[in-house]
């Protein structure tokens, strides 16, 4: 496994999770995964999909993202693509058949692709080597952001005549949704690796003040050779604030769904 991680990843060393993780998938055992966002969690499905025969699925609920998921991959040395909805018919029966002939190692799709009946059929003749559940805490009613989809894909998953080891990974689950988690996918109690959920990089300060725009001007003002995003609840208030900050001369952009390319 050190091999395989300095070769494709350019890491001496394993962060603090991974090769408990990795172990228990060549083990063939199922584990939960609990790290905070950026401590490498892709490694855990992204190594032994290099190690293990067949293909390794990873099931994301974040379409815009597997491109860019996918070319990372890539040039990694990983055989790696996507299928969703951006893509034609045509496009979808080439991929595949790639996949029937095994030329992918990893192959990223949305949960609701997963519980298609196409898709469940195409998964009775590939050779699964793993099955990667990101953001996995959607799985559960409890979550914060509960998809019924990844309710479903529990139940595709005991159909499979097969059934392939189960990583899956999230960076936010409380103790229910945890249980959740385990629960829905038959994960063993033990199988649960929790590395924790704080971010040494960050800090976080709730501020009350009535006079937001003057704080942020001010604040602005006396960081202005530091960057930083802002976020706000709308597109409106987006705009709205980049108005104002560009009259008192700040350099800034703006990002929303609603702006064109």
């Amino acid at each position: 496994m050190n091999e395989l991680l300095k070769k494709h990843f350019g890491y001496e060393h394993f962060r603090s999770g991974q090769k408990e993780i990795i172990e228990k998938i060549m083990n063939q055992e199922d584990v939960l995964g609990i790290m905070p966002t950026g401590s490498g969690k892709s490694i855990c499905y992204q190594l032994p999909a290099l190690a293990l025969p067949g293909v390794t699925i990873v099931v994301s609920p974040l379409i815009s993202l597997m491109k860019d998921q996918v070319d990372a991959a890539n040039q990694l040395g990983i055989s790696a693509t996507f299928i969703n909805s951006s893509l034609d018919g045509y496009e979808v029966a080439q991929r595949f058949r790639s996949l029937d002939t095994e030329e992918y190692q990893l192959l990223y799709i949305a949960p609701e692709r997963f519980i298609m009946p196409d898709f469940i059929q195409a998964m009775q003749r590939w050779r699964i080597a793993l099955i990667a559940i990101d953001e996995a805490h959607c799985i559960s009613q409890w979550g914060h952001d509960f998809r019924p989809s990844y309710l479903q894909m529990a139940n595709v998953l005991e159909t499979l005549p097969n059934r392939p080891t189960i990583v899956a990974l999230t960076a936010t689950a409380t103790l229910q949704v945890a249980s959740d988690i385990k629960r829905l996918l038959n994960i063993p109690e033990n199988n649960h690796i929790q590395t924790g959920f704080a971010r040494e990089n960050l800090r976080l300060q709730v501020i009350k003040d009535q006079k937001k725009e003057q704080y942020l001007v001010e604040y602005l003002k006396i960081n202005k050779d530091q960057s930083g995003i802002i976020y706000a609840s709308t597109r409106k208030e987006v705009d709205r604030l980049y108005q104002l900050l560009k009259k008192f001369g700040f350099s800034i952009g703006r990002y929303h769904g609603g702006l064109s390319e």
